[in-house]
């Protein structure tokens, strides 16, 4: 977390491995700064760590941030029921990258949202 908050100049709330790539949560409006112009920040952390960097703001909102850890894939409506999160994509092409191949990517963004977040599970319909 020091080695991301030295290169960025943005302090980490969070920092995690997931899968093949290192996740960071960074405060509400900084995921923009901690990505640096062009993505330069990325990509040198990304040498460095010989890994995927994926960066998410973290939010008070549950569809706020939901919304952000799907990022940058969108969704035309995401609601909440009962601790059931529901995410309407905007084509099925998106809705097939939220899921990934046999739901890996749907159930690494349940993990990071259940880290904040008191949900059952996360649905794509």
């Amino acid at each position: 977390m020091s080695l991301f908050e030295k290169i960025t100049r943005v302090n980490a709330k969070d920092c995690f491995k997931q899968a093949e790539k290192i996740v960071f949560i960074v405060s509400e409006g900084l995921a923009g700064k901690a990505v640096g112009q062009k993505g330069v920040n990325i990509k040198k952390m990304e040498g460095l760590f010989k890994k995927k960097i994926k960066i998410i703001e973290l939010s008070d909102d549950l569809i706020d941030f939901v919304k952000n850890v799907i990022h940058p894939l969108g969704a035309r409506e995401i609601k909440e029921e009962d601790g059931v999160v529901t995410i309407i994509p905007v084509d099925s092409q998106t809705r097939g990258y939220l899921i990934g191949r046999e739901a890996v990517n749907l159930r690494g963004f349940e993990e990071v949202v259940k880290r904040y977040f008191d949900i059952k599970e996360i649905k794509v319909v």
